[in-house]
């Protein structure tokens, strides 16, 4: 690198998260991932099997239809990529989107 030269590395991060929430991945949860991702300036894309989208966008994350047990791949590039993933990776895998898993739905109906 010569000096005065500005070069960018652009970061990118990917992981795997399972929706473990018994109601999947309906508005409520997908305007929470919504929310957290544009906490960030990196892009994020979010796939299933079958459809990629913006994980930025509401609509476009509705159209994954994500139940539980849904395997999604979230990955993110640019400023701020892997503190991106691992905040969407809480939320899904952890917080399971402040919803009950089934398991805790079940426990709570007796």
């Amino acid at each position: 690198m010569r000096a005065g030269e500005i070069t960018l590395e652009t970061t990118v991060c990917e992981l795997e998260v399972s929706i473990k929430n018994a109601d999947g991945l309906h508005m409520r949860p997908a305007m929470q991932f919504v929310d957290i991702a544009n906490q960030y300036p990196c892009d994020i894309v979010v796939s299933n099997n079958e459809t990629r989208v913006d994980g930025k966008s509401i609509m476009q994350m509705s159209m994954l239809a994500a139940t539980y047990g849904t395997k999604l791949k979230i990955r993110a590039k640019g400023m701020d990529a892997q503190k991106a993933v691992q905040a969407l990776r809480e939320l899904v895998e952890e917080k399971h989107f402040d919803e009950p898993t089934p398991e805790e739905r079940k426990k709570n109906q007796y």
